[in-house]
């Protein structure tokens, strides 16, 4: 998988220092800047300290299965066009190596609802997967939106139910308030038909 995330910090050269100490017991295979320069920290085969708990499907180690990208973002604004673009293309390079789908590109927010939020609201997920990097939802019958969130990878039945709704909104449907409708279900229900998780994979 691809895990994006965003730093959180006033500066990429800042989440640089922190992700290069040790002592934080934290780190990631790529960092790009709003700048759109990118820094490769970690050998792509090599396990990062990214993802924390969380799962995604049947895969509970994250970090053992994933790549992990941070933007350097502090959370409550746009990501410039070089950044996004720079993106992309560390993204097609890495899919194209390890042959990993569209729909194995998630957030932090996805696999770790309620307890990660990034790469937040301000993150365009459209845009990538108008690239062919990423997915989206389109129209659909609407279904039962809990079933369909487990089909398509959430980890239902780990957190509270209004988490998981809380991370689909993030990344599919940000302007989208109150308890569950019929967009929400319709857009779930379209994923999971579309992309749904590769449970026969190895549990992690």
């Amino acid at each position: 998988m691809v895990v994006i995330h965003y730093t959180a910090m006033e500066s990429a050269e800042a989440a640089l220092d922190r992700l290069c100490d040790s002592a934080a017991e934290v780190s990631a295979h790529y960092l790009i800047c709003e700048r759109g320069r990118v820094w490769q920290m970690i050998d792509e085969e090599a396990r990062a300290w990214h993802a924390g708990a969380g799962r995604w499907g049947d895969v509970r180690d994250v970090n053992s299965r994933s790549i992990g990208i941070e933007l350097a973002n502090r959370g409550d604004h746009p990501f410039p066009e070089p950044q996004m673009a720079a993106l992309e293309g560390v993204m097609r390079g890495i899919m194209g190596r390890w042959r990993i789908p569209p729909e194995r590109v998630i957030g932090h927010s996805d696999m770790a609802p309620g307890r990660k939020g990034d790469p937040g609201r301000r993150f365009d997920w459209a845009r990538l997967a108008l690239q062919g990097v990423s997915v989206w939802p389109g129209r659909a019958a609407p279904g039962d939106f809990a079933r369909d969130a487990a089909r398509f990878g959430y980890p239902v039945g780990d957190v509270a139910d209004d988490m998981i709704l809380e991370a689909f909104r993030l990344r599919f449907r940000p302007w989208g308030a109150g308890p569950v409708c019929d967009a929400d279900a319709a857009a779930m229900a379209d994923l999971a038909a579309r992309f749904p998780v590769d449970r026969g994979a190895r549990s992690a």
